[in-house]
């Protein structure tokens, strides 16, 4: 479980998240939409130990997050907006660093990265450079790594703003089955759809969260 207190993180004199409490339990999803600015991406970094706070405490299953290396430790996988992948490497590669530096064993690693890829369409492009795919082929390699992490918490920062509709219901139905799975979720989104299709939804404006439809 996913529990927030009273959260605030500022850059400066600019508030990003204000004062925000909220309970992911472990099996649901949480879509959090709003404008650009609105700190959907601060709550879902803070969340993931990736910004520091400036009050307030982060828990997953009653363990406080402190940084990003205690997060990942611990099992918190972020999908970052953007990709965040490894340009110069494969796509193969970028699913098998973390999973490597985890310590988990090559054989397992290359059976989690051969599935992750096949179940974002990709499984004939993982030997392609990152720069050589396309913006959304780019952004599936990113969510085939997040799911191939087998997290406590998978976070996913606007994962299907670049998808078509196909890709993006093929991306809805991964991250249901992380929840199935026994992951807490929580999707930062613009898209109404994903949001309709999450089990509950809050909006945020100004770094204040407000539920539109709770647990």
């Amino acid at each position: 479980m996913i529990t927030v207190t009273d959260l605030t993180v500022a850059y400066g004199d600019l508030v990003a998240v204000a004062e925000v409490s909220l309970q992911v339990p472990r099996g649901s999803i949480l879509a959090v939409s709003g404008p650009s600015g609105a700190g959907k991406s601060s709550l879902l970094w803070a969340i993931a130990g990736a910004v520091r706070a400036r009050s307030g405490q982060v828990e997953v299953d009653g363990l406080a997050i402190a940084d990003r290396q205690a997060a990942a430790a611990h099992g918190v996988v972020l999908i970052p907006q953007g990709n965040g992948l490894a340009r110069v490497l494969t796509a193969r590669e970028n699913l098998a660093l973390p999973l490597l530096a985890k310590r988990t064993e090559p054989d397992v690693a290359e059976k989690y990265v051969d599935q992750a890829l096949a179940d974002v369409g990709l499984q004939d492009s993982g030997d392609h450079l990152v720069e050589e795919l396309s913006g959304g082929e780019q952004q599936r390699v990113a969510v085939a790594r997040g799911i191939a992490q087998q997290g406590r918490v998978v976070l996913a920062d606007e994962s299907t703003s670049e998808l078509d509709s196909t890709n993006r219901e093929r991306v809805l139905d991964l991250l249901r089955r992380e929840a199935d799975r026994g992951a807490a979720v929580v999707i930062a989104t613009h898209d109404p759809t994903v949001a309709a299709a999450a089990h509950a939804h809050a909006t945020m404006n100004e770094g204040h969260l407000t539920w539109q439809r709770p647990y």
